[in-house]
């Protein structure tokens, strides 16, 4: 496993470079936003304190200890509610309303550590109120630099080098997905016949890619050609281009790193094969379990007033069974049985063919609308993760008629087994709910991300983009 964070190169400009975090892709310019706000709140609090000590009693160390835990929290707050995502398509007036309610949660965060830390010796309405100043203007900040465009300064500058249809494909993923890209051209292969891209954007094969690199200031080229055998590539210039200090990425590596996906139409076994990641030592193991334990009975005694209330509602409507088990397949092919809140009548599947769960489907009760959309339908799968059939976080659990499908129609599908499935996962909380081979084939790609790079920090990270995904009931049936 990754200890700590690795720079791809030596150019530190905004999001132009990517950042791995314990194994995760994170973009620069997001990882300054956190430290950047993390050190407005701290050094906030403490140039109030330094600024008013005259007169009163203060210990500046316990102050910087509040202020240090109070920082913490309200960044957990943010991730939470989805400050820190790269792209996002709410409005200013959506990203206003969830400042206040970070500013609102706060209060109370302020005044508990106030009481929990009495080794602070000062005012307490001061030091609350230099903290709400300090998170105040915090999330100003951080709703500004949410709508803002990056500068030119900050762009990343990629050069493709390729004109079809994977060029295409390279380019509406980072029109999409980065909006810190800038493509600045890209460069023809001189096999490809079908051209895909913008023509305005092809560049002149007169230079050689290397100098034309070097002309438009490129910090990355991407390879998106379909052949890569007998002298298609131009190796020399790409090393040259590499030497240079430019980043070189293959299909693969690049939507990995971009947008957190292993993507199946630039896939091949020799990266899965060659390349790094997918490490399953002991110690990783236990971490995950005991992590999977402790917060699996922590979230059900906070979560046993919701699901007795939920028992009490299904049974009033429809009645029992209260649960519904089901045969899924889990870690190494294994089967077991998930259990969940029944949402759907008795009679579902009456006639014994298993069928896709879709958007507004008609055998799902009035209470199982419900559950659905806040995901209350899931809390007791907890129970399997107890046992250790489940983690909580992982891919999810798929049926075996369904896995036999799709395992049939879709190259590496069983990958995602070399993993326990999760109550929820990395697909889960990047792509809506799937329905068809086509929506599974889209989740594997993120599937396979979380099975080449998980690791506890991946774990808190889609733990945290999934209170954000029940709060908006987003990608629910």
């Amino acid at each position: 496993m990754t200890i700590g964070f690795r720079l791809l190169s030596e150019n530190w400009g905004g999001e132009s470079d990517l950042v791995k975090v314990f194994n995760h892709w994170v973009g620069f310019r997001t990882l300054m936003q956190v430290l950047f706000d993390f050190s407005f709140v701290v050094v906030g609090i403490v140039l109030t304190t330094m600024w008013v000590d005259s007169g009163l009693p203060v210990d500046l160390h316990g102050v910087a200890i509040y202020a240090v835990i109070l920082a913490i929290c309200v960044l957990t707050l943010n991730a939470w509610l989805g400050f820190y995502q790269r792209v996002h398509s709410r409005t200013v007036q959506q990203t206003r309303a969830r400042a206040v309610l970070s500013l609102y949660l706060a209060v109370p965060l302020a005044y508990g550590l106030f009481v929990l830390l009495p080794a602070v010796q000062m005012s307490r309405e001061f030091l609350q109120l230099s903290a709400m100043s300090a998170v105040f203007g915090m999330l100003v900040n951080r709703v500004n630099s949410a709508h803002s465009s990056p500068t030119q300064m900050l762009l990343r500058r990629i050069l493709v080098f390729g004109v079809g249809a994977k060029a295409l494909a390279v380019q509406r993923a980072l029109v999409k997905s980065d909006p810190s890209a800038l493509i600045v051209g890209f460069y023809p292969s001189p096999t490809e016949e079908e051209v895909k891209v913008p023509v305005d954007m092809i560049l002149s094969r007169k230079d050689s890619l290397s100098d034309t690199a070097a002309k438009q200031n490129a910090a990355e080229i991407v390879v998106a050609v379909t052949e890569r055998r007998g002298g298609v590539l131009p190796l020399r210039e790409l090393l040259d281009c590499r030497l240079n200090g430019m980043r070189v990425y293959d299909l693969a590596s690049h939507f990995e790193q971009t947008l957190g996906q292993i993507r199946l139409d630039s896939l091949y076994a020799g990266w899965l094969i060659f390349g790094d990641g997918f490490r399953q030592d002991v110690f990783r193991s236990l971490v995950k379990r005991a992590f999977d334990l402790v917060c699996s009975l922590i979230l059900l005694m906070l979560a046993a007033p919701v699901m007795a209330l939920t028992t009490l509602f299904i049974v009033l409507e429809s009645g029992f069974p209260v649960f519904y088990r089901q045969e899924r397949v889990g870690y190494n092919g294994r089967l077991f049985h998930v259990i969940k809140f029944r949402s759907m009548r008795t009679d579902a599947e009456k006639d014994g063919k298993p069928r896709w769960a879709v958007a507004g489907d008609d055998r799902v009760t009035k209470v199982g609308r419900v559950i659905r959309k806040l995901r209350i339908d899931e809390l007791p799968q907890l129970i399997s993760v107890l046992k250790g059939d489940m983690s909580l976080v992982g891919p999810r659990p798929e049926r075996p008629f369904f896995v036999d499908k799709l395992t049939k129609e879709i190259p590496f599908y069983a990958v995602r087994h070399s993993v326990k499935p999760g109550v929820t996962g990395w697909a889960q909380v990047r792509y809506h709910y799937g329905a068809s081979v086509e929506d599974s084939a889209e989740k594997l790609q993120y599937d396979l991300y979380y099975v080449k790079n998980h690791s506890l920090f991946l774990d808190l990270v889609v733990l945290m983009e999934t209170v954000g995904v029940v709060l908006t009931a987003k990608g629910a049936q």
